[in-house]
């Protein structure tokens, strides 16, 4: 299913034009070796642009449309017009001279194959340079020992004539497609994503760009050991999938992952999406509500644009954004890899109408919404926002559980349960820290909205403090925060409050804390010398315990301390909230 829809969006990308035909590919060139009529290198040229990133300006290698190139293994596999120095030059610098002698050998005899007999200068000039070239020749060249260690570094050569990149000439272009195309007619099986007759293909396309994965690339589909074989098939035999689809679905994948604009990172997890169609607009609506528009801005997206977006799916409107119209029925698709020991590990695949997505993402921003402090103008909490409450500031390595954080998006996308990891990892930091932070309550509250638990009714649930809410935990929380506010009035300045000391106790056993802290107060509320303040504060307090009972829960459960923090986190923030708002 995923490959079928990486072959559809490549069919998608080529009738407009954005994806090379079979047989070319795109990869990134350091340098050009330009030659002239006689084969001599004129010069070797740089090939390299500079980009904006982020806060850095880098320079990097350019991306080129060349001729397919070859997956290699441990054997010798040229490519044609453009490869490494080892291939090009016959450069050595692994210690195995004899290797490389053969690789440019090998390198050479394909090109006589392909160009011998083509009336073009271009060709001819890079015929002459090869036969005229031997790899004892690099030592002595200027042009190529200023630049040697970044060429025997793996970078890219291209062959240039008089400055133009060879791959340009249409002669030459039409001589490689009719090498590529050509078939002996050795069809050997059915392909499971075209459902036609074609060669097999015995090893699947290179994927770059994974975060984490092998720099020079590695295999979604690969078979490297002999559990993994069948019926004693070898390699790619094991998983048919046909020459033209492994090549359409490899050079999909690398086009998503080589546009940053639309790959995003979680845990260890990169995701990429893409709509039927190939429309760019829906990917940038796509990215920005799952993870947030305010990370978005490059894509001139912001919260009041996907609030209004949000508000005509619900409606069942047309979408309208930046003049264009977008349909809801259009399939969108979104795809999680991670690097693994020998090949990618597919976190999730999820495909739906762009609608039902909106809709799913939509109703999960509800379920967050909670009163914020007012220093906080974040109207919506992103993905990658909830991830953070989940991990320790003072640790190293400052990111979210992989599994987590792929588990907590697909909960997003489908609208269902949210992981139960996640809830722990909120907790784990509550405890550890004693605070209880806008974007901590918000998931207390949505997790129990979607993953209902009778322990933590819905009546709690709500934006802010509910005075009528019955439920015991939800009001000790609520009194807690009371009882803090009075030590705080009545010790201005206190650098630690019972916070600090019992916040964990009185969540887990209030029986215990919670006379201690009562017969606190009363000690705290005669050192104020404001009179009405003592009245308000006690009346405060009878409201919050009446309908309690008599004694307080020996014991609370996990989703009962969930609604303590959210009655303490309500009732904190009712604190703080101007007279104007109440």
């Amino acid at each position: 299913m995923i490959l079928q829809a990486l072959v559809k969006y490549y069919e998608d990308l080529l009738k407009q034009g954005k994806m090379p035909r079979p047989g070319w590919g795109r990869t990134r060139v350091s340098f050009g070796l330009n030659l002239n009529a006689d084969g001599e290198v004129i010069s070797l040229r740089p090939l390299k642009v500079t980009k904006e990133r982020g806060k850095k300006t880098i320079t990097e290698a350019r991306e080129f449309e060349v001729p397919q190139p070859i997956k290699r293994s441990v054997d010798i596999a040229p490519n044609f017009l453009c490869d490494n120095s080892t291939y090009m030059l016959g450069v050595d610098e692994k210690g195995k001279p004899d290797r490389s002698r053969r690789c440019f050998y090998a390198f050479r005899d394909l090109h006589r194959e392909l160009l011998e007999g083509l009336q073009d200068d271009a060709a001819q000039a890079v015929l002459r340079f090869l036969t005229s070239w031997e790899p004892e020749q690099a030592d002595a060249c200027a042009w190529l020992s200023e630049n040697r260690k970044e060429l025997v570094s793996g970078a890219n050569l291209l062959f240039c004539y008089e400055g133009r990149p060879v791959t340009e000439n249409p002669l030459i272009r039409e001589c490689w497609q009719k090498y590529y195309g050509h078939s002996d007619g050795s069809e050997n099986g059915l392909c499971m994503i075209t459902g036609r007759k074609a060669r097999i293909a015995a090893l699947h396309p290179i994927i770059k760009g994974v975060y984490g994965a092998q720099a020079m690339g590695t295999s979604l589909v690969s078979f490297n050991a002999p559990a993994f074989c069948s019926y004693g098939k070898e390699q790619g035999e094991n998983a048919a999938v046909g020459e033209y689809a492994a090549a359409a679905y490899g050079a999909a994948l690398n086009c998503l992952l080589n546009d940053r604009e639309h790959t995003r990172m979680i845990g260890d997890t990169t995701v990429v999406c893409w709509v039927e169609g190939g429309e760019e607009l829906y990917q940038d609506i796509g990215i920005a509500a799952m993870f947030g528009a305010e990370e978005e801005e490059e894509a001139g997206i912001t919260d009041q644009d996907l609030s209004a977006i949000f508000d005509a799916v619900k409606r069942g409107e047309p979408v309208e954004f930046q003049e264009s119209v977008l349909r809801s029925d259009k399939r969108f698709f979104i795809l999680g890899v991670a690097p693994n020991a020998a090949r990618l590990s597919v976190r999730f695949f999820w495909q739906d109408s762009f609608g039902d997505m909106l809709k799913n993402i939509a109703r999960h921003y509800e379920r967050l919404e909670i009163v914020r402090p007012s220093f906080d103008n974040r109207q919506k909490l992103s993905l990658r926002r909830l991830l953070w409450e989940t991990i320790n500031q003072n640790a190293k390595d400052k990111s979210a559980s992989p599994q987590m954080a792929a588990d907590t998006l697909r909960a997003i996308l489908t609208g269902g349960r949210y992981p139960a990891s996640l809830l722990n990892g909120v907790m784990l930091r509550i405890r550890a820290e004693k605070k209880v932070t806008r974007g901590r309550a918000a998931i207390l509250k949505a997790y129990y909205l979607r993953n209902e638990h009778v322990q933590c009714p819905k009546e709690e649930l709500q934006m802010e403090v509910n005075e009528q809410g019955s439920s015991v935990p939800y009001r000790l929380g609520r009194l807690f925060a009371v009882l803090e506010h009075i030590q705080q009035e009545a010790n201005p300045g206190l650098n630690a409050t019972i916070r600090d000391k019992y916040f964990n106790s009185a969540a887990a056993a209030p029986a215990r804390v919670f006379p201690l802290l009562l017969s606190l107060s009363q000690k705290h509320l005669r050192k104020l010398s404001d009179e009405g303040s003592r009245i308000t504060f006690n009346r405060r307090m009878q409201e919050i315990m009446e309908g309690m009972g008599e004694e307080f829960p020996l014991r609370m459960t996990l989703p009962q301390q969930g609604s303590f923090y959210l009655g303490y986190y309500h009732q904190t923030q009712k604190r703080y909230q101007k007279k104007e708002e109440r």
